[in-house]
């Protein structure tokens, strides 16, 4: 067997154990043995590849700097994997969708210049079979996409890690600018087409660049991880982009599972979040909803870990719905010893999650996961949301847009529209938080001035900690 033929073979099994990992991804049960195939196939599609260049004749100095990329990429990879916080993860995630859109961007450079002598052999071979034209038109496009993913990622990297304000960069005139932009692309496309040019190339790369930047920079916090999700599928593309310049099948399977899981999702969260999905990647088209005005919602109630703990104790039910605070104090452990505690006591007690809670799509999840919260009880915010007037007590664990009632109550609001946790329901609610500051969409959140909610101040994981605390004294007595 040749090695052509054994890279291939590998290739298809590798390609199917990345959807065999996209398979096990979908469910809390099977998301372990997905990431298994997924790390699989991967090792097995860097094997194939390494092997598909050393037999194809490369010089003892190009597999050796090879041999040291691939070093050098692992080493970065697991001291990054090893060291980040679950509260870093979103970041850390565009920022190697940026590293996508780079190598997409060099592909097509070098593609181009490969064939940029209409006497190389390669150029000649594409003229006979009359696919120079549509190498061009690859090259242009997989370009494009790259550009848009890099800078597009960078500046979600940069909101994500708060490097940068999440607020939405307004623009004069910022549809006609995205439009313009992609109607230019398109005529350059057309023109390179049919006379490419060094220059036209360039031109295409840096308008991509600024369009990328453009199009972050212009969503707002509230929508930014259906951005990390939409971003995610435009490195997909663009690694399908530059399968087909570098001939390769897997890239182009791969990109394209990618590609289209990481659109669907996006679209589900749109969904979620009463947004259309077309505004949220043409970055905020069509959103007309200004900032949030001030408003005078009364006197805020506070209560100490003690008396949460006896609302606790002499509860029925209760719901638990954490947020980002929750992984920035990386609370999720006490929250599990609470949740173990009250259960043994006979307290229903159970999780509302809401599609976009955190920075990422199953951000939360995780972390209850890894603190071993059973499946069972942490519930999706369809499955939860018409129990909450039939519920004692409510926790609200660093969430704040997730279960602000202005989204269903106030018209004029920017997250009016958006489905939303309804905790103000219960009998009595219970906000987790640092300072009365707004969350990450920049609205003030009403629910804090309810005659049935309360405000807990202070880092989310010494809270938990406390009450658990006074309810093992309760449970003692």
């Amino acid at each position: 067997m040749s090695i052509a033929t054994a890279a291939s073979a590998a290739y298809i099994v590798a390609a199917l154990l990345f959807i065999l990992a996209l398979a096990g991804l979908s469910k809390h049960e099977t998301a372990r043995s997905g990431n298994t195939f997924g790390v699989a196939g991967m090792a097995l599609a860097l094997v194939a590849t390494i092997g598909l260049a050393a037999g194809g004749g490369i010089g003892a100095v190009d597999l050796a700097l090879l041999a040291v990329a691939v070093l050098i990429g692992a080493a970065i990879g697991l001291q990054r994997a090893a060291t980040v916080e679950m509260t870093g993860m979103p970041e850390l995630i565009a920022l190697l969708h940026s590293f996508v859109g780079l190598a997409a961007v060099l592909v097509g450079w070098n593609g181009y210049l490969r064939v940029a002598d209409a006497g190389s052999d390669e150029a000649r071979q594409l003229e006979s079979l009359g696919m120079l034209g549509i190498h061009h038109a690859e090259v242009f496009i997989g370009v494009f996409i790259g550009a848009v993913t890099f800078t597009g990622s960078i500046v979600a990297y940069l909101k994500l890690s708060a490097k940068i304000r999440s607020s939405p960069l307004m623009l004069p005139g910022r549809n006609v600018l995205n439009l313009g932009a992609l109607a230019v692309f398109a005529a350059l496309t057309a023109w390179f087409v049919i006379e490419p040019r060094l220059w036209l190339l360039a031109v295409v790369t840096v308008l991509a660049l600024a369009l990328g930047w453009h199009l972050v920079a212009s969503i707002g916090g509230g929508d930014m991880p259906v951005v990390v999700s939409m971003l995610n599928s435009y490195s997909g593309w663009a690694a399908a982009a530059a399968g087909f310049l570098l001939e390769n099948d897997l890239l182009i399977v791969t990109g394209a599972l990618v590609g289209s899981s990481g659109a669907y999702l996006s679209y589900i969260m749109c969904k979620a979040m009463n947004r259309s999905f077309l505004s949220v990647i043409a970055g905020g088209f069509g959103i007309e909803a200004g900032p949030a005005e001030d408003k005078e919602y009364g006197e805020h109630r506070e209560i100490n870990a003690e008396g949460v703990a006896e609302l606790l104790t002499g509860a029925d039910t209760v719901i638990i719905t954490p947020g980002y605070g929750m992984a920035v104090a990386q609370a999720q452990h006490g929250v599990a010893e609470l949740t173990r505690v009250l259960r043994e006591r006979g307290v229903d007690v159970r999780f509302g999650i809401h599609p976009v809670a955190g920075r990422l799509p199953g951000h939360m999840n995780v972390l209850l996961a890894e603190a071993r919260v059973p499946y069972d009880i942490v519930l999706e915010m369809d499955e939860i949301n018409d129990d909450f007037a039939g519920t004692s007590v409510v926790l609200v664990i660093g969430a704040n847009d997730t279960v602000n009632p202005a989204a269903t109550e106030d018209p004029s609001s920017p997250i009016a529209g958006m489905p939303v946790l309804k905790v103000w329901e219960a009998d009595q609610v219970i906000v987790f938080k640092r300072s009365m500051a707004s969350g990450y969409a920049g609205v003030q959140n009403p629910l804090f001035f309810r005659d049935n909610s309360a405000m807990l101040f202070g880092d989310a994981k010494d809270r938990v900690e406390d009450i658990l605390s006074a309810v093992r004294q309760v449970a003692a007595v």
